[in-house]
């Protein structure tokens, strides 16, 4: 692979890394009891609690909600990166990455 082609390769990765940046996931878990949004670089944006959903006599209920969203929301950017990443795979072999 010439010079040329690894910079555009490079240039490629760097665009798709900015589309992942841009891009929100959001899961709801427990009817949107709880609410995780998540980048497609697996960052958390923000949690949300809806207190009128909850019972806080059943504080382990909203534990299996939030970390069941959190999954899900990791589970989901993960694909998404995969997703977007699959066609430069073959590639960034011959890169060394």
């Amino acid at each position: 692979m010439s010079k040329l082609d690894q910079a555009k390769m490079v240039m490629k990765v760097k665009k798709i890394q900015k589309e992942l940046e841009r891009e929100v996931i959001k899961v709801e878990k427990g009817d949107g009891a709880v609410s995780v949004e998540i980048t497609g670089e697996q960052k958390i944006k923000k949690i949300h609690i809806d207190p009128n959903s909850i019972d806080l006599e059943d504080i382990e209920q909203l534990e299996r909600w939030l970390e069941d969203a959190v999954k899900t929301a990791i589970a989901e950017s993960q694909r998404l990166a995969s997703e977007k990443m699959q066609p430069m795979m073959g590639s960034l072999g011959s890169l060394g990455l």
